[in-house]
């Protein structure tokens, strides 16, 4: 049929015209990031995404940019951030997007390096962050029920989600408005308490999953470790071995995504250190891109700091300091640097993984196994693994023969050439110092002033029996005093030897008769309640008692998380010649918070508010310290030392940098932590106001400004080690050799253009040990020093072959070994300083 020429013009108007009228909800859809059981697709293309987890509060906006830019260089194009209710809703309908806190500047900032977001709403985040997420205005909602179906949470919740949802289109940051980001996250591993309630937790996922996705954001939604997720949300995996756990998408048509892979393990006060190898978590990641990965996220990739109050349980301030960007910002070696390289050969492998068709498994021996990706035009991949945990073994595929260490896998981006081994690590290793500042530790003059220890006269909130603890403070502060008074007659007090007994539901507490102090309790992570006893002088007459009730940040993980409580439960006084005295019920009086806290004693002003007095040695409980300091030299990262002190909490210029407790030891007789982070955009060039507030008593003379350093550099290569995965380069679907010498090499660079000022220890032979702590074997060349020195000596970086031409002109020792070249030299400051 021909239209007339009219017609046709008017029917183009029409149409354009309904474009005019399009919502932007359907706007958002013609450009919507989509998926398959494949892959996730941005602007139609199939992608690998390799992820890490930076969470915005945890630094400062000062620190942003170089702590991307080393994820980026680490080989990433997606971050991942979960979204904090309690910091932007403090109170409720109160918002702050303000500073460290400014989640759009964070993901536009993202955008600007050449990444994309993965960007967890939740508003359950857990993430050892205080009550989870939840602010606590939330808890005191009359009948509410977290996490479940119930008409006050699913309000409040869907009315902050919308909110945020909001921000990030009115900025157009989501991918399907050109904006970078990919993903958004509903909820939060809710598997773990669904069972608890029951059909309520049945009817709520579906909901919450049904909600998200009618907000219209053009990108997909994820729940993370819920295998029932409703269509079209995808079930994602979180744990360190999602290659071999995760039982898969719930539907075919959705790609296999890990949210969380823990690159350690977050450390709780009274821990060990805690560790994961950079092999084992570059095994796990090929494992995973192996069967059919399409994005793996590092849980965390930097560190971070739990500033102020901002921890949950128990939870040290350094958070996840054996991430791959460690807690002060600094980068992990080799965790960072192989793990750099396993991204570099996958993404030799992409074509392959992406757009193979012919997807297969080959058995090569027991426990070994080649797992391909092929794809027509001759593209192929191939992961080789060794499942065998101590066992090295030998494998032979398509004719040619491939050694494999124990537990490892080599990654085949030819089916021919290995670019890569999990277990092989070609990258530096370092290891971080921690030197005393000499400019901050200057006149060191330090003052104190003492907390007031209060009686019933002084706590005015009144009640028959000790009060719930968090329904006083209100999370506004970690104490809160419990006084009583009870009369006591000199026949009771005859031959007698009293003592106070408390039960108390957590978290730690400190014990005050007469003004005396006599000693504190505390529980720990699994079980947060404990028991205090302890022997008392009493007098005839009338005894005060004051107990200081303390929190150390608020539960995250658990179901009905509104029902928590903390603080003292029950008290008695044992031992008097009348028998026990039951005080529980003998009429309480409270007192929230400390004087010094009320009057901000911590900052400049309110430092002016107390008297002061010189301060030295040890101490006694519940002091404040103050005094001032200039910026540390050069720019490695300060801390604070606080090895000599008990439990407490660190203020500089007026900024929290969280809790300190190093009073309570590890099995192995040590404190969780020691050095505390003070970002640097907290200082000022000089008179910079430290305050200190210690409850148990320390000794405040060895408290002192640090500064964190990772200028000790090492390389551990052997003879049998493939050249580094950058030497390698695809050209069609051929890898081909970038340089015609593809002998192994160790490759040393200092951090910050610094330059190596000497060669600590050199050995080619059999040396054994980790970076720092060296030992030469019996077989070192004896030019090992002298060689490495020429490569090395001066310079910012440099590589030394793997020859035994170099090192052994004449035939050195041990000829008959495999041979290995283990380097360990000091950076120091050069004369071409990086640009500020």
């Amino acid at each position: 049929m021909v239209i007339p020429e009219r017609l046709l013009f008017l029917t183009v108007f029409l149409s354009l015209c309904i474009g005019l009228v399009v919502s932007d909800d359907e706007k958002l859809n013609l450009n919507a990031v989509t998926f398959d059981g494949r892959s996730i697709m941005v602007n139609g293309r199939r992608e690998l995404f390799f992820s890490g987890s930076i969470h915005y509060p945890r630094s400062l906006p000062e620190e942003w940019p170089e702590i991307l830019n080393k994820a980026k260089h680490g080989g990433l194009n997606v971050i991942q951030t979960y979204v904090f209710w309690n910091i932007h809703e403090p109170v409720q309908g109160q918002f702050n997007f303000e500073g460290k806190y400014d989640i759009v500047k964070f993901i536009k900032l993202i955008q600007k390096t050449g990444m994309y977001v993965v960007l967890r709403i939740g508003p359950f985040i857990e993430a050892e962050w205080n009550f989870g997420g939840f602010p606590y205005w939330l808890k005191e909602i009359p009948g509410i029920t977290f996490r479940a179906d119930e008409d006050n949470f699913k309000f409040h919740m869907k009315q902050f989600t919308e909110m945020i949802i909001k921000k990030m289109k009115d900025e157009k940051l989501f991918a399907s408005q050109g904006g970078p980001i990919i993903l958004a996250q509903i909820e939060n591993e809710y598997n773990n308490v669904q069972l608890a309630y029951k059909s309520l937790g049945t009817r709520y996922v579906e909901w919450a999953g049904n909600m998200a996705v009618g907000m219209k954001t053009g990108v997909p939604w994820v729940m993370c470790k819920q295998k029932d997720a409703p269509d079209p949300v995808i079930n994602t995996c979180n744990g360190r071995n999602c290659g071999d756990t995760f039982t898969g998408p719930n539907r075919p048509n959705k790609p296999s995504l890990w949210t969380e892979n823990w690159t350690a393990q977050y450390r709780v006060f009274g821990d060990p250190p805690s560790a994961r190898s950079a092999e084992d978590l570059a095994f796990s990641v090929a494992r995973f891109f192996s069967k059919n990965g399409t994005l793996a996220n590092y849980y965390m990739y930097y560190g971070g700091t739990n500033f102020g109050r901002t921890a949950s349980s128990f939870v040290t301030t350094r958070y996840y300091d054996e991430a791959p960007i460690d807690s002060f910002g600094l980068q992990k070696e080799p965790k960072w640097g192989h793990l750099r390289d396993l991204h570099t050969a996958l993404r030799l492998s992409k074509k392959a993984l992406l757009f193979g068709d012919k997807i297969s498994v080959e058995i090569l021996g027991d426990q070994l196994e080649a797992r391909i990706y092929e794809k027509p035009g001759g593209e192929c991949a191939a992961f080789l693994c060794n499942n065998r945990t101590r066992e090295p073994a030998t494998a032979t595929f398509r004719g040619n023969q491939y050694y494999l260490p124990a537990h490892s896998i080599s990654i085949l981006p030819d089916c021919k050439t290995v670019v890569y081994n999990t277990q092989t690590v070609v990258a530096q290793h370092n290891a971080r110092t921690f030197q005393k500042s000499e400019r901050a530790n200057r006149d060191v003059k330090w003052e104190m002033t003492r907390e007031i220890i209060p009686t019933v006269d002084d706590a005015k909130i009144k009640y028959i029996e000790p009060l719930e603890l968090l329904a006083q403070t209100k999370d506004t502060t970690d104490y809160l005093w419990y006084t009583t008074r009870f009369e006591v007659k000199s026949e009771d007090l005859e031959g007698s030897h009293p003592v106070i007994q408390v039960a108390n539901l957590g978290h730690a507490m400190g014990a005050f008769v007469n003004g005396e102090y006599i000693g504190n309790g505390h529980g720990n992570n699994i079980d947060k309640s404990f028991s205090f006893k302890a022997p008392v002088n009493l007098k005839v007459g009338t005894n005060d008692i004051s107990l200081l009730g303390m929190t150390v940040g608020l539960p995250d993980s658990g179901a009905y998380l509104e029902h928590r409580m903390a603080g003292v439960h029950a008290v008695a006084i044992e031992g008097l010649k009348s028998g026990r005295r039951d005080l529980s019920f003998n009429g309480w009086n409270h007192k929230v918070g400390m004087e010094g806290e009320k009057i901000k004693l911590f900052t400049q002003g309110g430092s002016h508010r107390a008297t002061w007095s010189s301060a030295k040695g040890k101490g006694k409980p519940l002091t404040w310290y103050k005094r001032y300091f200039d910026t540390p030299e050069g720019d490695s990262p300060p801390a604070i030392d606080m090895s000599t002190m008990g439990k407490g909490m660190v203020w500089v210029n007026g900024q929290s940098i969280g809790r300190y407790w190093v009073s309570y030891l590890s099995p192995i007789g040590k404190p969780s932590q020691v050095e505390y982070h003070i970002p640097r955009s907290f200082l000022k060039p000089s008179d910079n106001l430290l305050v200190i507030f210690e409850e148990e008593g320390g000794d405040i003379d060895g408290v002192q400004i640090v500064l964190a350093k990772r200028d000790t550099i090492c390389s551990f290569v052997s003879e049998y080690h493939p050249p580094t995965v950058k030497s390698w380069a695809r050209q069609d679907a051929k890898i081909t050799a970038l340089k015609d010498d593809m002998k192994p090499k160790a490759h040393l660079k200092c951090p910050n253009y610094k330059v190596m000022a000497s060669i600590d220890f050199a050995s080619f032979g059999n040396p054994t040990g980790v970076c720092g702590i060296i030992s030469a074997g019996n077989c070192t060349s004896a030019s090992s020093q002298k060689v490495v020195e020429q490569y090395c000596l001066g310079k910012t970086e440099c590589s030394i072959p793997i020859d035994r031409k170099i090192f052994d002109k004449d035939q050195g020792p041990c000829p008959e070994i495999q041979k290995m070249l283990a380097i360990q030299a000091t950076c120091v400051e050069g004369s071409h300083k990086r640009e500020q």
